[in-house]
């Protein structure tokens, strides 16, 4: 063989040791491992917890961490309504955490259940959370029209308004009624236009009165 195949044979091995040592080092090598798990947006959820969700192996090469799963296992945690997960090279996960909102109580078989936004139970308890409306439905499902009405209102309430919001009763998702804790009733309709509806009823409370309309934001009474 000539001196120049013989160079080009050793610059080709040469390569191939370079890349295979680059795909041990990224695929194979705890070098290039996961060390650190960042984790942020949660409150309810402890970073542990997340963490623990995650159970990404420490050392574990970062480019075969499958971030998907790792988002799944997150996910599944009850105070989770999304998350993404991240590499940020060279060692460290970052997971983004958005945290369910608790809207309302359900009581359900004699313990509270705290419930968000899509009829999702957070967690329950026998003592019902201070400053969360009860929902009083016939049937409580997120598969329920009344129950999601229901929700979607309470949680399109502005904060004025639903501090003073004890029940939301929803006997069709378009027969809906808030009882404030001072006694006085709203009857609120279906979930449509709730932003306008919310500031007719805080116009229409400075009248004293125990019953308001606002069902046809367009046409309200007081009673």
């Amino acid at each position: 063989m000539s001196r120049r195949a013989w160079h080009t044979a050793f610059a080709v091995l040469l390569a191939c040791g370079v890349v295979g040592a680059a795909a041990w080092l990224v695929f194979f090598s705890p070098v290039l491992g996961v060390r650190h798990i960042a984790v942020s947006g949660n409150t309810a959820v402890s970073d542990e917890e997340v963490r623990r969700a995650a159970a990404v192996p420490d050392r574990l090469p970062m480019a075969t961490v499958d971030l998907d799963a790792v988002r799944g296992r997150i996910a599944a945690l009850r105070w989770v309504e999304s998350v993404s997960v991240e590499r940020n090279w060279p060692d460290t996960l970052v997971v983004r955490v958005a945290e369910r909102r608790p809207v309302a109580v359900v009581l359900q078989g004699g313990a509270s259940a705290v419930v968000d936004r899509h009829g999702v139970v957070i967690e329950t308890g026998r003592i019902a959370p201070l400053g969360l409306p009860t929902l009083s439905v016939e049937r409580f499902a997120a598969d329920d029209p009344a129950t999601m009405a229901g929700l979607k209102i309470v949680a399109g309430l502005p904060g004025d308004l639903g501090r003073m919001v004890q029940t939301v009763r929803a006997t069709s998702a378009d027969d809906v009624s808030l009882r404030l804790s001072d006694g006085r009733t709203i009857m609120w309709g279906g979930a449509e236009r709730t932003r306008d509806k919310a500031r007719i009823a805080l116009t229409l409370l400075r009248r004293p009165a125990d019953r308001y309309d606002v069902s046809s934001p367009d046409v309200v009474t007081v009673k």
